[in-house]
């Protein structure tokens, strides 16, 4: 049986990736493709007890190296019990964020070396990556916006920190785009979702083929 693909949606609060994945997938089951949409930190009952413990704002939070841990440790179990069997049964896996959200969030903007970040990931996932990386960038005043629509005013603990954290994330996410040309597709996630949507086809399509 051929492998399945493996797509992850990356960026910043507000950036659009979960409304991208959801129409990514039901364009896909249109297509007759198979596919599963997962998140991070989450996606197995284990991988979203972590969650709940990292993004919840009770008690005073988690230093980065901490936050690492977990993220990694939810990860591992993401990637044991969901993403690589279902890639294994040839389906498309679309995943709303993945390590790179760690390496920009804990790394980037946490203080945490890239090769520290790397380090877990091989640890507790084997390394795997994304056969694609779609990092979608929005303006800070676009991401402002649909933040607040989402949140209404109440954050989670990582989305809630400041500016000049989040302007960090942005940072470490061109950096990787950059450097990584060949796994990652940046796409201006600007406009309304349908012509966002329209970009994110025609990038898959050159970097696959038509699915």
């Amino acid at each position: 049986m051929t492998r399945g693909k493996f797509i992850a949606f990356e960026g910043g609060e507000g950036a659009g990736k979960s409304t991208q994945a959801r129409l990514l997938a039901a364009e896909l089951e249109r297509r007759g493709i198979v596919c599963v949409v997962t998140r991070e930190p989450g996606g197995t009952p284990g991988a979203e007890a972590i969650r709940a413990l990292l993004l919840g704002t009770e008690g005073e939070g988690w230093h980065p190296r901490a936050e690492a841990l977990l993220f990694a440790a939810a990860r591992s179990d993401h990637v044991e019990r969901l993403i690589v069997p279902a890639l294994e049964r040839g389906e498309w896996v679309i995943c709303d964020r993945f390590v790179d959200s760690s390496r920009a969030y804990q790394g980037g903007a946490g203080g945490l070396s890239d090769d520290d970040v790397l380090s877990l990931h091989r640890v507790g996932s084997q390394g795997l990556l994304p056969d694609l990386t779609l990092l979608i960038e929005v303006s800070p005043e676009v991401a402002e916006a649909r933040v607040h629509a989402r949140d209404l005013g109440s954050p989670d603990r990582i989305g809630g920190r400041d500016g000049a954290f989040h302007a960090r994330v942005t940072a470490a996410f061109l950096a990787m785009a950059k450097a990584e040309p060949a796994r990652f597709a940046r796409i201006d996630g600007n406009g309304d979702a349908e012509c966002v949507f329209g970009d994110i086809l025609g990038t898959l399509q050159s970097h696959f083929g038509a699915p």
